[in-house]
């Protein structure tokens, strides 16, 4: 009776330790591929903050983009839309004459508030879009 009780207490110690290596096994997997997951996101968000920062980088050259969409002023703010995104930025003209480009800006759209089609050629910071080039290209209600 005691070789019996002996052995079946044998047969659970078995099974209670293969069940234990298996639980410890799937729990080891499991942290090691979040550990390896989190390092990825990790290196993306690293990724994404030093492409931010590399725009302080003295000497470093930053190639101007096109966008096209819609340039509206008033009350002493440039804003433009973008077409495909449908985002807003502030306008800077860091070439420009700004009290010139006012008048130029309420002599083709006779108001201010009035989206004008343009092509703007510059670098995006954040929020805020430097132009070094526009196009005006269609002024909306005028049909021309």
């Amino acid at each position: 009776m005691k070789e019996k009780l002996e052995k079946k207490i044998d047969k659970m110690s078995y099974r209670t330790l293969r069940e234990i290596s298996t639980i410890s096994l799937v729990t080891l997997l499991l942290l090691f591929s979040s550990c390896s997951l989190t390092k990825k996101v990790d290196q993306i968000v690293e990724i994404e903050v030093v492409n931010i920062q590399s725009e302080d980088v003295p000497g470093l050259v930053v190639s101007p983009y096109t966008f096209t969409g819609w340039w509206v002023y008033g009350e002493g703010q440039h804003i433009f839309k973008d077409e495909l995104t449908l985002e807003e930025y502030d306008l800077v003209f860091p070439n420009e004459n700004m009290e010139e480009l006012v008048e130029l800006y309420v002599s083709v759209c006779e108001m201010e508030y009035f989206p004008m089609e343009c092509q703007m050629t510059g670098i995006l910071s954040g929020s805020i879009l430097s132009v070094q080039e526009f196009e005006i290209l269609y002024i909306q209600g005028c049909g021309e």
